[in-house]
């Protein structure tokens, strides 16, 4: 089993875009330098001692470098044994919506990233307890089985977004029943749902669904995203910047708003209880009251333990790469001609 003990770490490797980007501006920012300063064919004589080849070959080696440097700062390391852990706690569902009206600014920065920063809160207050995520639009999908992991629910949480589901709508109903799915009935511990949404529903299943997740000791807690007055679902370029609002077919500006009473019929069928976010708080320290209220039963699961480092193996790599692009030259070798 592989984990990785400073999974952060990982996310420099998104710098790696960042370098290739910039030498490839480089070499065309110098190309086209060149062809401005003289004759093609006299550069190319002037320049016949040097590789093209071997600098292409020295900067793969810089960047695999900085990889493997990064991979080791993050310190993987592997499960040797495979126990039965013992911890106490409760099986916790989340379903984030995602449909494009979870990008309406009301809430700042906007109703998904509120969610998603409420989620990672959450996450770093349970102890022992087993989360799972499922996302959701007109269709629902385990994003990520139930699990102590919390930095793998970090990582799996960081990557959603409204494109991750490719239909649009909110079946809150849908998003439920996923939830039940996920469950393992068969062990003793408490379990609840909590749905995070607008309530924008789009399906009349929603109150069963919950009435049916009750009727199995599941608790169904709804999360309302938005304020009442709502707002504009914004349309953006791939900066980031809003180019338009999105229009209904007379092309008057959609305007998005909480659907609080459905979430709370919601709530109040699945035995849960419904809180409002808003801009000053996302209603975090109340679902831990009610998770916490929760008897919190112990359960034995397997896991991979005696878990050893192994970021000594990328350094040691990443060393080999940094000795070979400094005995590899610029100037051609006369001998292989390259």
């Amino acid at each position: 089993m592989l984990r990785f003990e400073e999974i952060n770490y990982l996310y420099l490797l998104l710098s790696i875009l960042l370098i290739l980007g910039s030498n490839i501006y480089f070499f065309h920012w110098k190309s086209k330098s060149l062809k401005k300063f003289g004759d093609k064919k006299l550069i190319q004589r002037l320049q016949i001692g040097q590789s093209s080849i071997r600098k292409k070959i020295k900067n793969l080696f810089r960047v695999f470098c900085i990889i493997f440097i990064i991979i080791a700062f993050a310190n993987p390391q592997i499960g040797s044994e495979i126990e039965e852990v013992k911890r106490k706690g409760v099986d916790l569902m989340i379903a984030i919506d995602l449909s494009n009206s979870m990008l309406v600014e009301d809430i700042k920065p906007n109703r998904l990233e509120k969610s998603k920063r409420a989620i990672s809160e959450l996450l770093d207050q349970l102890s022992g307890d087993r989360i799972g995520l499922v996302v959701f639009g007109s269709e629902a999908y385990i994003q990520l089985p139930i699990t102590t992991d919390y930095s793998a629910a970090k990582l799996f949480l960081s990557s959603v977004n409204t494109k991750t589901i490719s239909s649009q709508g909110t079946e809150i109903g849908k998003a439920i029943d996923k939830c039940l799915s996920s469950f393992d009935f068969e062990n003793s511990q408490n379990k609840s749902i909590i749905i995070i949404t607008d309530g924008e529903n789009h399906d009349d299943i929603a109150i069963e669904s919950a009435k049916k997740a009750k009727e199995k000791g599941v608790l169904v807690h709804t999360l309302g995203m938005g304020l009442e007055q709502g707002g504009p679902i914004p349309m953006k370029d791939k900066r980031g910047n809003i180019i338009s609002y999105r229009k209904d077919k007379s092309g008057n500006t959609i305007i998005s708003k909480l659907n609080e009473l459905m979430l709370m019929e919601i709530a109040q069928s699945g035995g849960g209880k419904y809180i409002r976010a808003n801009n000053s708080r996302a209603g975090l320290q109340e679902l831990i009251n009610e998770i916490n209220r929760l008897e919190k039963k112990e359960i034995g699961t397997m896991e991979f333990t005696n878990f050893k480092d192994r970021f000594q193996f990328f350094l040691i790599i990443a060393l080999i790469l940094l000795f070979l692009d400094l005995l590899i030259l610029e100037r051609k070798n006369e001998k292989f001609n390259f």
